[in-house]
C-alpha cells in the first residue's frame, strides 16, 4: 500500500508540473487563427486577410484560420472591437493606410497605441482612370482640363480620407489646385468608382490598380497614371513621377496584435506571418494582386506608422477635413 501511495503521488505531481508548464506556456496560435478584416466581404481589407487565410492553411502553417469581417467608419469600428480583445493571442487585426485616415477623420477614441502593430507586408498603389473616350491622355491634360473649373469637375474613389482621397488632394498640390476646391464623390471601392465615371457622375476616378485592372485591360477606362515609385510590372502605365508630378502615394497593409497579450505571444504571431510571407501562395498572391512585398516590423515598422499618420494628417488638413 506504501508503494502505491508513493507512486500515486509521484503520478499527482508529474501531472501537476505538466499543467503548470502547458499553463505558463503560450497558446498555440498556428492551433486555430482568427483574421480580422475590418470592412465589408468584397473589399481590399477583405481580400487581403482571406489570401493570408488561403497562404497560411495551404502553407500548412495552421490547423486552422477563419475570417471575420467587421466593417465601418474607415476601419474604426473594427479596431474598437479588437482593443476590448485583451489578451486574444489567436486574434489578428488587418490594419494599412485607410485604418490611418479612419483614425483621424472619424477623431476615433482608439488609434495604434492601443494595440500592437505587428509587421507591415504589402503596398499596391493607386491608378488615375477616366473614360475611354475622354480627351484625357496625360497627367497634363488632367491639371489643364481640371484646371478650368476643379469645384464643377468631380472625382470619385473609396471613403472620404482614404488613400484615392489624398491621391487626389497631393495631384491639385502638384498642379497648382487648392485641395478646398476638390469635389470628391466617396464609392465603396473600385467597380462603383467605374460606374460613377461610365454614367457622367464622375469625370476622374482614383482607386486601387488591382480593383481596375481588368477594366483597363478591356478598355473600358483609360489609365492616365500610377502613384508607385515605378510602372507595375507588365503594364504601360507611367507613374506621376516620370510625368513631372511629384504624387507618390502607397496603400500599405499589415496586421495588427490585440492588448495585453505577451512578449512570447507576440513573437510567436510575427513568427507565422514571416513564415506566412515565404509560402509561394503568398507569393503567388502579391503577383495576382499586384501588390508589392513592403516588410516592416519593430522600430523600423513604429516609425513608418508615425510618418503615415504625420503625412496624413496635413493631407486632410489640406482637404479641410
Amino acid at each position: 500500500m506504501t508503494i502505491y501511495a508513493i507512486i500515486t503521488a509521484l503520478a499527482v505531481v508529474a501531472a501537476m508540473v505538466v499543467s503548470v508548464r502547458k499553463a505558463s506556456a503560450p497558446p498555440d496560435i498556428s492551433a486555430n487563427l482568427t483574421l480580422i478584416a475590418p470592412a465589408s466581404p468584397g473589399g481590399g481589407w477583405d481580400g487581403f486577410v482571406r489570401e493570408q487565410q488561403q497562404a497560411l492553411r495551404q502553407g500548412g502553417l495552421v490547423g486552422n484560420a477563419q475570417v471575420v469581417n467587421i466593417p465601418g467608419a474607415g476601419g474604426t469600428i473594427g479596431l474598437g472591437r479588437f482593443t476590448t480583445m485583451n489578451g486574444r493571442s489567436d486574434t489578428l487585426l488587418a490594419t494599412g493606410s485607410a485604418m490611418t485616415g479612419g483614425i483621424l477623420i472619424n477623431d476615433s477614441p482608439v488609434g495604434y497605441d492601443d494595440v500592437r502593430p505587428i509587421a507591415k507586408i504589402a503596398e499596391d498603389y493607386d491608378v488615375v482612370i477616366v473614360p475611354a473616350d475622354s480627351p484625357v491622355e496625360t497627367a497634363d491634360d488632367l491639371i489643364a482640363e481640371w484646371k478650368q473649373d476643379p469645384k464643377g469637375t468631380p472625382w470619385t474613389g473609396g471613403s472620404a480620407g482614404s488613400l484615392d482621397h489624398l491621391v487626389v488632394a497631393e495631384l491639385a498640390l502638384a498642379g497648382g489646385i487648392d485641395p478646398q476646391d476638390i469635389t470628391f464623390i466617396p464609392k465603396s471601392g473600385g467597380g462603383e468608382a467605374i460606374q460613377a465615371l461610365l454614367n457622367g457622375t464622375a469625370k476622374y476616378a482614383s482607386t486601387g490598380y488591382n480593383e481596375v485592372s481588368d477594366q483597363i485591360e478591356a478598355g473600358r477606362v483609360k489609365a492616365i497614371g500610377i502613384t508607385g515609385p515605378e510602372r507595375i510590372e507588365g503594364t504601360e502605365i507611367p507613374t506621376f513621377t516620370e510625368q513631372g508630378l511629384d504624387v507618390k502615394l502607397a496603400n500599405w497593409r499589415g496586421m495588427l496584435a490585440a492588448p495585453g497579450i505577451t512578449d512570447e505571444e507576440f513573437e510567436q504571431q510575427l513568427a507565422l506571418l514571416e513564415k506566412m510571407r515565404q509560402t509561394p501562395e503568398w507569393q503567388d498572391a502579391l503577383e495576382r494582386n499586384a501588390w508589392a512585398d513592403a516588410w516592416e516590423t519593430g522600430d523600423e515598422l513604429d516609425a513608418f506608422i508615425a510618418d503615415d499618420v504625420e503625412k496624413t494628417s496635413t493631407l486632410l488638413k489640406e482637404l479641410g477635413l
